[in-house]
């Protein structure tokens, strides 16, 4: 009877997982909104001992998450726009610079033959490109155009995420009080525990690397900015994404800002000097102010499983792949955790021979008294 109910539990995820597999291409809005409920939960249950009623509470968290969107609207995304204008401007000078500068200068220095780069054929191409249209809202709109009902469903998406998040938000805890209703009672300990600490590792690091990142975007955008970089808005949002894996983030952005920079300044000091300080500066408060403050030491998930997670639920569903990749992650460690602690407390590890250790007994020679 205990192999069958195995064997009926190992059929039941393969059929769920047939089922995700089917379903995945219109999971995303349904996953943002657990993300996002998932996220304000704790602001709503501050603002509930706060003798707010929870759907109050939900109301005051969707309206700063709202206000907080308008303001990236009204703001950055403008601002943003005209840099990706800029860069789609400059890209054929750019791959001038790498080509006629940049290039042959490594090339010097690395021995390497004539010829060796040949950018010619790219330039050729962004060139065209960019031959036909310096409209890209224009093009995005045409694209769009051509595939109407792709769009409205794009449209569609856009509008269910804060539908599904307010009312998950709403009954967030009274869906995990049913959940647990239905664990079997003699699990329901370990399993509570086991989700526990998923939660931790889960909520650390969406709660915490999210705002690490967040706010190492605002420093790079910022100080990249402020030295007079005229990508400097672009960079820093994109190391700022970058930083999900530690590191990652100051390798991209320090790297695509001195190139910008040598572009741009040339080999001016200063400018080049303030940007290696910006990146200095941010690495900095990361180590000491935003990452032991905001995230602690609670996440245990290592760099290169978050980057083999994401590209695994990139590779398998796409961008819901790239969703759950993370939370799945999380779950698998947490799982290999507790299998680790099993195996070491098994018979499998500790067979019960152990090896017998032979004491030696150094025999002192005893010298005769008179």
């Amino acid at each position: 009877m205990t192999d069958t109910r195995h064997w009926l539990w190992i059929a039941a995820l393969f059929l769920l997982g047939a089922l995700l597999w089917a379903i995945h291409p219109i999971l995303s809005p349904f996953l943002i909104g657990i993300l996002l409920a998932y996220m304000g939960d704790p602001i709503a249950d501050q603002l509930e001992r706060w003798k707010l009623s929870r759907t109050w509470a939900v109301i005051v968290v969707f309206s700063v998450f709202t206000l907080i969107l308008v303001i990236a609207l009204l703001v950055l995304v403008p601002m943003l726009g005209k840099q990706l204008v800029r860069l789609y401007e400059l890209a054929p000078q750019m791959i001038d610079w790498a080509q006629n500068s940049a290039l042959p200068w490594v090339q010097a220095k690395l021995g390497l033959g004539e010829g060796f780069w040949k950018f010619d054929k790219i330039k050729a191409a962004v060139t065209e490109h960019l031959g036909q249209t310096t409209d890209i809202v224009g093009t995005v709109l045409a694209s769009a155009g051509a595939s109407s009902l792709a769009l409205l469903g794009w449209l569609g998406n856009v509008v269910l995420i804060p539908v599904v998040s307010f009312y998950l938000l709403r009954d967030w805890d009274i869906m995990i009080a049913k959940l647990r209703g239905l664990l079997p009672r003699s699990r329901e300990g370990f399993i509570v525990q086991l989700l526990g600490e998923c939660h931790e590792v889960l909520g650390a690091f969406l709660r915490g690397q999210l705002l690490v990142m967040l706010g190492l975007g605002i420093i790079y955008s910022a100080g990249l900015m402020l030295v007079g970089l005229e990508l400097g808005l672009l960079i820093g949002i994109i190391a700022g994404l970058a930083s999900i894996v530690p590191y990652m983030g100051f390798v991209i952005g320090f790297g695509a800002a001195i190139t910008a920079g040598f572009f741009q300044f040339g080999t001016e000091f200063y400018p080049l000097l303030g940007i290696a300080a910006v990146f200095t500066v941010g690495q900095l408060l990361e180590g000491m102010l935003l990452t032991p403050l905001l995230v602690g030491d609670r996440i245990g998930l290592h760099p290169v499983a978050v980057i083999f997670a994401i590209m695994v639920g990139g590779q398998l569903f796409g961008f819901t792949g790239i969703l759950l990749a993370l939370p799945v992650a999380a779950v698998i460690m947490v799982v290999l955790r507790h299998a680790h602690d099993f195996y070491k407390q098994s018979d499998i590890y500790d067979d019960g021979q152990a090896v017998e250790t032979v004491e030696v007994v150094e025999v002192v020679p005893v010298t005769p008294t008179e």
